[in-house]
């Protein structure tokens, strides 16, 4: 009976992918949700939309993971969405900045961009006091196909 080499490289080589892939499963199901430094403080934001945000969704100052979206609920009395986010220890947002709903391109995930304002520092338990909703893009889109129609030509009075 001969040994066939070939069938076990194959075999060992297969065990050796299942294993990376099950080690980057783990990996990410660790980072999901977790914030870069570990410890936070919470600050709250209300929006009237926000549509693509999920619990565990990136918040970015100046393109750079700050933070978590924690909680999303609703307001029952102004029917706003109201977020809960984890903020990194060590990253002040200050008192006039505005929180706005960001994807990344047309197909890539909703995240919360604060966008930095004002001289003093939110408290832990503090509200954004500014913010800007997502972007219905349908509808969007359906408002620049109602303006189309309207091709730019004005009648131009004769002298």
């Amino acid at each position: 009976m001969k040994f066939n080499f070939e069938r076990w490289g194959e075999t060992i080589l297969g065990a050796v992918v299942a294993v990376v892939a099950v080690g980057f499963f783990a990996f990410a199901a660790a980072q999901a949700g977790q914030n870069t430094t570990g410890a936070g403080y919470d600050l709250h934001a209300s929006f009237q939309r926000v549509d693509g945000v999920g619990v565990g969704a990136d918040v970015r100052i100046s393109g750079v993971k700050v933070g978590v979206v924690r909680s999303i609920t609703l307001d029952p009395s102004t029917y706003d969405a109201v977020l809960t986010l984890t903020v990194n220890n060590g990253v002040h947002v200050l008192d006039e900045s505005t929180a706005r709903i960001a994807t990344d391109g047309l197909l890539g995930g909703a995240y919360v961009s604060i966008e930095p304002a004002g001289m003093d520092p939110l408290a832990a338990g503090a509200e954004i006091p500014n913010t800007q909703g997502s972007v219905d893009l349908l509808t969007l889109f359906a408002s620049f196909a109602q303006g189309s129609g309207n091709s730019g030509n004005s009648e131009e009075a004769t002298p």
